[in-house]
């Protein structure tokens, strides 16, 4: 906010130059943010304002703020004035049919007043603010507005229709003209409040008056308008319109109705003084009952202990004297009567920082040492970050986008009876749905990649997905991978890429007796051909595949594209896992490799559950080696070949021992699986 010394000056006693202005307002909570010095010897000020303290948006609240640091002496304006005009009842009325937004609206009459210049004390305070003087009318409300933080309005009462002011809701799409140049009518709202005459909104009620009752040069009676207005109101229907003004940034801060006759009394003084005329008898009023004082009671050990300072029962009255607060000492508690302008002070914490406010927060004490306890890294965090650094090591890229996609993109991956979450909101434009999955993103991603730098990548993300069954939401943490692929790329070296990545995966957060296991279901997974669930302990927690064509051709694919994703929840729940140690091995081990014809459908989990089940007791592991098709192993058939490890704990075992254990594997996964063993 712009402030003048000098106008701070005019309520202070003894004055106070710009630098100790500027250092009082710091230390009271609004730090000095520039100086600028004026031509006429006084000093335009930069403060900040604090959103909860409206009742320091003037120079005289501030001035308020200055002297109980300080010790000078605050005066503020005493307006006096003298009625010698008919009750104005006669002539006009108000009628608040919405107390609740409105809790005071006060109206003067002043008839006989003659617009013209200010006089050049006021033309200069304004201008010290880098406000433009106008006419005294106008210049009048302005001044009032900066010095008291009461919002005022002077209507000419020949333009006004009827003999009441009306103060009610907008009916939807009424029409409204601002004051200001250049400005456009705009359509109101029921849920916006408005001042009526018979004829219609004359002002927009806390933000700005209307262009059809402003005063002009021939104006000669004129209506004084002083009100108090909901400050949510005021700020909803201030964005909804686009219309602001310094009214609105003071009502949306908050004004208590009983600085309403104050701010009247002072406007109405300064359009006596500047503009003549006759005050008539009485105020025209409508709203509720003003409410009385709050008062607040705080116990004196509590300050001093949450403070850390021994600070005496005499020192903490002094402080809450300096605002205004009026304490009531007792032996262990004071109560003060909270002024209408402190709408900020509602507890005892909030006493208990005015005084340390007042007192100085450099008076508060501070330990030149400070125990330390280093917090261990929550183990999820510490598994999302290696989980992190061993993808970026399996050499795919981190990437962070947006949570928005597309209808169409979100209908590829919704899951069989889940539906999409939709945003009601305008500016998500054409993606208004909160993705399902993380793939639509990666492969918006590896398609931009691939149209602008020819690249092919693999690319991972951690973030939410959301969808619904019902009126039932669901989100969840997952793990999504894409590894693209140009024409060229061969869909088996592309899946087994990313099924590696995966392995390494699940060793990190599974440990290494832990697996993610592939399970061929492709109707639960409609956007993978072929496609498998990927299950850890008996537990679904993800997919992998091939993206289906259908897919890929929305996305641009220009080659195989592997993807998967994973449920994070359930892998890091029991994270970090235990460790499993063994010993070493005395013995060396006997390996035989294995090959086998088998179909196509068959998967390498089947031919591996095969092998274990009938290598006897002295089959360790079993490891792929590689997958081969051709034309000479047939048509819808592959050849799979493993690796076959055996060892005895107590000896070095004979080569002849473990013939028969192959011969066996050998065996059952002809019988099993309908394979041959090549010769």
């Amino acid at each position: 906010m712009k402030t003048s010394v000098r106008w701070i000056n005019d309520y202070l006693e003894p004055e106070a130059d710009a630098e100790a202005q500027g250092e009082a307002l710091t230390a009271c909570g609004f730090p000095f943010e520039g100086a600028h010095p004026l031509e006429d010897g006084d000093v335009q000020q930069e403060i900040e304002m604090a959103s909860n303290r409206g009742d320091c948006v003037c120079h005289a609240g501030l001035a308020r703020e200055i002297a109980a640091l300080t010790g000078r002496t605050f005066t503020p304006p005493r307006p006096e004035t003298s009625a010698a005009g008919p009750p104005i009842e006669q002539r006009m009325a108000v009628d608040n049919r919405e107390p609740g937004l409105c809790p005071l609206y006060t109206a003067h009459l002043i008839t006989g007043v003659t617009v013209g210049p200010s006089p050049d004390w006021l033309q200069e305070r304004l201008r010290s603010i880098g406000q433009i003087p106008r006419n005294n009318l106008v210049d009048a409300t302005n001044f009032v507005l900066f010095e008291l933080g009461q919002p005022t309005h002077i209507f000419d009462l020949d333009l006004l229709e009827g003999d009441r002011i009306v103060v009610r809701r907008a009916t939807e799409g009424e029409a409204f003209l601002p004051l200001g140049e250049d400005t456009r009518e705009v359509a109101l709202a029921e849920s916006d409040l408005v001042i009526a005459d018979a004829a219609g909104p004359v002002a927009l009620a806390g933000i700005k008056g209307g262009a059809r009752s402003a005063v002009h040069d021939g104006t000669t009676d004129v209506l004084i308008e002083s009100a108090t207005f909901d400050r949510v109101t005021v700020r909803n229907s201030s964005r909804r319109l686009g219309i602001a003004s310094d009214s609105s940034y003071r009502f949306e801060r908050g004004v208590h109705p009983a600085q309403a006759a104050d701010a009247a009394g002072r406007l109405v003084q300064l359009v006596l003084e500047l503009a003549g005329g006759t005050l008539h008898e009485g105020v025209a009023t409508g709203g509720a009952p003003i409410p009385p004082p709050a008062r607040i009671e705080m116990r004196l050990q509590r300050c001093t202990d949450l403070l850390g300072q021994p600070l005496t029962r005499e020192r903490i009255v002094e402080c809450l004297a300096a605002l205004g607060l009026d304490p009531e000492p007792g032996d262990e508690v004071v109560t003060v009567t909270v002024p209408p302008h402190r709408l900020d002070l509602a507890e005892e914490i909030d006493l208990i920082e005015e005084v340390a406010r007042i007192n100085g927060y450099e008076q508060l004490p501070i330990d030149e040492g400070m125990a330390v306890q280093v917090t261990p890294v929550q183990p999820e965090l510490e598994a999302t970050e290696r989980l992190r650094e061993t993808l970026v090591g399996a050499g795919f890229l981190e990437t962070i986008s947006h949570t928005l996609v597309s209808e169409a993109a979100a209908g590829h991956f919704l899951e069989p009876g889940r539906e999409p979450l939709r945003v009601n909101d305008e500016r998500a434009g054409g993606e208004p749905i909160l993705r399902p999955s993380l793939l639509p993103s990666l492969l918006e991603v590896a398609r931009r990649n691939r149209d602008r730098a020819g690249l092919t990548l693999g690319a991972f993300e951690i973030a939410s997905v959301f969808d619904r069954a019902g009126d039932e939401h669901r989100e969840r943490s997952m793990l999504g991978l894409v590894l693209d692929g140009d024409h060229e790329a061969d869909p088996s070296e592309r899946y087994r890429t990313l099924r590696g990545a995966l392995e390494e995966v699940a060793r990190l957060l599974l440990g290494d007796r832990g697996a993610l296991e592939p399970e061929a279901t492709p109707d639960s997974a409609p956007w993978l051909v072929p496609g498998a669930v990927l299950r850890a302990g008996g537990d679904r927690v993800g997919t992998i595949g091939m993206l289906a064509p259908g897919v890929a051709r929305a996305f641009d694919a220009r080659g195989p594209i592997a993807v998967a994703e994973l449920e994070l929840g359930r892998l890091l729940a029991d994270y970090p896992p235990e460790p499993d140690p063994r010993a070493l091995p005395s013995f060396p081990a006997i390996q035989r490799d294995l090959s086998v014809i088998v179909p196509e459908s068959v998967a390498w989990e089947a031919v591996a559950a095969t092998a274990r089940a009938s290598g006897g007791e002295l089959l360790e592991a079993v490891e792929f080696i590689t997958t081969w098709r051709g034309a000479k192993v047939g048509a819808d058939r592959k050849s799979v070949s493993l690796r076959l490890q055996f060892r005895e704990p107590g000896r070095t075992l004979r080569h002849d021992e473990v013939d028969p254990q192959v011969q066996a594997v050998g065996d059952a996964l002809v019988r099993t699986l309908g394979g041959t063993i090549p010769s």
